[in-house]
């Protein structure tokens, strides 16, 4: 019944910015960490960072120049902005988060279906 939904992706010129977002709904109590990774057509998913419920931030070290995460807890939507889009950007989006649905249990994580963010000219 916890469901997580990406949006924002799309087709982007190189240099271009995008922001992502992610919104999480259904029955939840709290919500841990909400994390953005990526994923390329036969590739690994790939860390590119995370976020705590008191807005501390990680960051993959390959990603700290031109991405950054954020988080409205109010909402329980975390974003990904991305800036300098380049070609091998593209790839889909995923975000997941670490949810307690009820007071009896610890929290699992959950994932989003991703959105897809193609860079080209």
């Amino acid at each position: 019944q916890v469901r997580l939904v990406e949006s924002g992706g799309g087709l982007v010129e190189p240099g271009g910015s995008l922001r992502l977002s992610c919104v999480a709904s259904g029955t939840i109590l709290q919500i841990e960490d909400m994390t953005w990774y990526r994923q390329v057509p036969g590739g690994e998913r790939e860390f590119i960072a995370s976020i705590t419920s008191g807005l501390t931030p990680t960051y993959s070290d390959s990603m700290l120049e031109r991405f950054t995460i954020s988080r409205v807890n109010a909402k329980n939507t975390v974003y990904l902005h991305i800036g300098g889009l380049r070609p091998e950007d593209t790839a889909v989006y995923y975000c997941n988060a670490r949810i307690v649905t009820t007071p009896y249990e610890s929290s699992r994580t959950i994932w989003g279906q991703g959105t897809q963010v193609t860079v080209s000219s």
